[in-house]
């Protein structure tokens, strides 16, 4: 819903993301706890910009079915049928919001990269969901299709900003405009205290 009020720090997330593509900033990259709203502050900051339409259209990238369809019957269903889902390996470009796991519109053969169909310009906004899940990699199909969109401005959200010889997100979308760690979201009460229980199995404890 466009008009309940945002936590203060999803409010802290789209100001600055807002902020960022005022000042041009191509790449965009926020840090936000798993559990925080992620997807809820996706919704604010596409919801926003779609409004003032300074983003017409608008592709919204997961990797999980799941992820996809909760998006589109939970925080995005404001959009109503301006929005669709990309199934069948099928292209419909009447629609200004497209939510689509990576793998429905690229894959390993030339026949399965739909998504060259839509001309580079066509997205004004993608907005990349769970970032870290090697989307930043640079042989990765997420990068191919960053890649070939590349006019249009890219925010990634991730719950951790994965740092290592393989993956950077960072390298791809720069330092986050801001993060909200899982140690911010247990103090203000966002989320809960976990506990790190060690279980000990037999065989492990005693060997075969």
């Amino acid at each position: 819903d466009p008009k309940r009020e945002p936590r203060y720090y999803q409010k802290n997330a789209i100001n600055r993301t807002i902020e960022a593509i005022a000042k041009d900033q191509k790449r965009i990259l926020l840090v936000m706890a798993t559990g925080t709203g992620k997807t809820y502050t996706a919704f604010q900051i596409i919801y926003r910009l779609y409004k003032s339409r300074k983003a017409k259209r608008i592709l919204f990238l997961a990797d999980r079915n799941i992820l996809v369809d909760q998006t589109k019957i939970g925080d995005f269903k404001h959009f109503g049928d301006k929005m669709t889902k990309v199934t069948n390996r099928t292209i419909d470009k009447s629609f200004e919001i497209y939510l689509s796991l990576y793998q429905a519109i690229t894959g390993n053969s030339e026949e399965k990269k739909i998504f060259k169909e839509f001309s580079r310009d066509f997205f004004d906004l993608i907005v990349i969901d769970e970032a870290h899940r090697g989307s930043a990699a640079e042989d990765s199909q997420w990068r191919e299709i960053l890649e070939y969109f590349d006019s249009a401005v890219q925010i990634g959200l991730t719950a951790t900003p994965k740092e290592t010889k393989e993956v950077s997100n960072i390298e791809y979308f720069g330092e986050p405009v801001y993060t909200y760690s899982l140690k911010e979201g247990i103090e203000d009460g966002f989320l809960a205290p976990y506990k790190v229980i060690r279980v000990g199995l037999n065989v492990d404890l005693e060997g075969y």
